[in-house]
């Protein structure tokens, strides 16, 4: 049986992100070359409370969106497996994103990336942040290797 989940050490080994821009803390469950469910614990010690917004501390949306590309360029170096050089997957498009609620401290955001399709190495996803079971940000992106010529 293959492991489905991920730690956030495992996570470094595949992607190039460390603090504080790593912005997810666990892979929970993945289906190779079709969906990646990864989660993040939001703390009020995260950088990016000091200024969004003093008093009133709201997980800043582009956050969120670039969470959602890690999630998929972790499914992106589980599928194409131990390559060499090993690229870095590039955020290269956001579509239809789409902010129904804020995100807080203390909450849970659960990521869902299912992959849309694959064309000449840029993967498409379909990505859903959720808190406490309802969709806080939908979007579709975008992401493709740095050896790409767009």
């Amino acid at each position: 049986m293959t492991k489905k989940t991920l730690n956030r050490d495992e996570i470094m080994e595949l992607l190039p992100h460390r603090d504080p821009f790593l912005h997810i803390d666990r892979i929970v469950d993945y289906d190779l070359g079709v969906s990646i469910i990864a989660e993040k614990d939001i703390n009020l010690d995260e950088p990016y409370f000091k200024g969004h917004f003093p008093g009133q501390p709201i997980v800043p949306g582009v956050i969120i969106i670039e969470a959602m590309a890690q999630a998929g360029g972790v499914l992106g170096h589980l599928t194409v497996g131990d390559i060499k050089p090993k690229p870095i997957y590039y955020l290269v498009g956001v579509e239809k994103a789409r902010f129904r609620f804020p995100i807080h401290p203390g909450d849970n955001i659960k990521f869902t990336v299912n992959v849309h399709r694959i064309i000449k190495g840029m993967w498409r996803y379909g990505c859903i942040a959720e808190v406490r079971g309802k969709t806080s940000v939908s979007a579709t992106i975008m992401c493709a290797p740095s050896d790409i010529r767009l």
